[in-house]
């Protein structure tokens, strides 16, 4: 579409709306791994380490795509492999100075995975400056490349806490909600183009769920309305 029409404001509002199905609908996240290659005793030929330095796991509002597992029959028996296709968002990925790529990894509920491929996967109207997002596409990690705790939520198989999340807080372009800061950038709020929302972030949660249903403010499914 010509730039006449697709002004830089209308650019901000495609990646406004974007954010909020993300955040503030989907819900979905991954835990991502940096490998640290300046801290990783990286192999001169085969350019591998087999003991890779990570810096700490980041959260990040992700649309993910479950993928049928691969299985294969070898020598010593069947494996199976997850398979996972994630997008990120291009101006999420920016405000927080997050720049996945290939060999990096990523926990999605009780499972590690590494990315095989990031690509873009489209430009805003064609134009090459501004992209909708990042594509991962991931498979299963071998057992041994990483080696930390998932972090919830994982499966419901579970009795840990925080394996089934009972919360979810909107983010709504707000700095901080009742989970802590959520590093959430609304461009046409920035810009002062959009007030910021009078109603605040929604919230699902049972009651009690994380402190008392006076803390929370609610009790199930209020976020519908009920009371």
């Amino acid at each position: 579409m010509a730039r006449l029409f697709m002004t830089p404001r209308e650019v901000d509002l495609i990646s406004d709306i974007t954010k909020e199905v993300i955040k503030d609908v989907v819900g979905q996240k991954i835990y991502y791994y940096r490998v640290r290659e300046d801290l990783s005793n990286v192999h001169e030929v085969y350019e591998e380490a087999m003991h890779k330095v990570f810096d700490p796991p980041v959260e990040i509002d992700a649309r993910v795509d479950w993928q049928s597992s691969t299985i294969s029959t070898g020598r010593y028996g069947s494996e199976q492999v997850a398979n996972i296709t994630v997008f990120l968002h291009e101006r999420d990925l920016i405000d927080n100075n997050l720049d996945p790529d290939s060999g990096d990894y990523f926990s999605y509920g009780d499972t590690f995975f590494e990315i095989m491929n990031a690509t873009v996967e489209s430009q805003v109207y064609g134009q090459v400056e501004h992209n909708v997002g990042l594509l991962l596409e991931a498979k299963q990690a071998r057992i041994g490349l990483i080696d930390k705790l998932p972090i919830g939520p994982t499966d419901a198989v579970y009795t840990d806490p925080g394996a089934i999340q009972e919360v979810f807080v909107q983010q709504r372009g707000f700095e901080e909600n009742k989970l802590g800061p959520t590093g959430d950038v609304r461009s046409l709020q920035e810009k002062g183009v959009l007030d910021a929302p009078i109603s605040g972030p929604a919230e699902i949660a049972p009651a009690g769920g994380n402190g008392s249903e006076d803390e929370i403010g609610m009790i199930d499914s209020a976020f519908y309305g009920d009371s």
